[in-house]
């Protein structure tokens, strides 16, 4: 059987990457792999001072997984940021090694979309509707720090 490809969804806090994920899901038969839903399933919404060691662990294992679904011929979306310029050229590097398609899509949205998004997921977490991270000053800060938005030439998909 002919390897399937992995699409890489890239975007800020609460852009729109899981809604992205399922609606790409549902139209092409591909398989979601969310670091988030496994965190959030396993720590509930604070995995305190080891979560980013936590969560590069639990990416690790999707990573293998994902190279299992994609060799069994199903598609595999993998639904969790992609920050960080050398984690994509790393996770791009890691499935072209193993033959496997690999594109990125990259969702951008606005400024005011996005605090609007935020408040909506908050309150919607803070009523108990949503199983989403809360998006509090600290994960604000740490995303401003941290997210390098992808080059023209890294992305494959623009989703506006």
């Amino acid at each position: 059987m002919e390897n399937a490809g992995v699409t890489l969804i890239c975007g800020g806090l609460c852009c729109g990457k899981t809604t992205y994920a399922r609606r790409l899901s549902e139209r092409t038969g591909a398989v979601t792999l969310s670091a988030d839903e496994v965190m959030l399933s396993v720590f509930g919404q604070d995995a305190g001072e080891r979560h980013d060691e936590y969560a590069a662990g639990v990416k690790n294992y999707l990573l293998g997984l994902a190279v299992q679904l994609a060799r069994a011929g199903v598609g595999v979306i993998l639904d969790w940021g992609f920050w960080a310029a050398e984690e994509r050229r790393r996770t791009r590097e890691f499935f072209g090694a193993r033959g496997i398609i690999c594109e990125l899509h990259y969702i951008d949205i606005d400024g005011e979309t996005w605090h609007r998004r935020i408040a909506e997921r908050n309150a919607a977490v803070a009523a108990g509707t949503a199983e989403a991270y809360f998006v509090d000053e600290g994960l604000t800060a740490k995303f401003l720090r941290r997210f390098e938005a992808p080059q023209d030439g890294e992305v494959d998909v623009f989703v506006r």
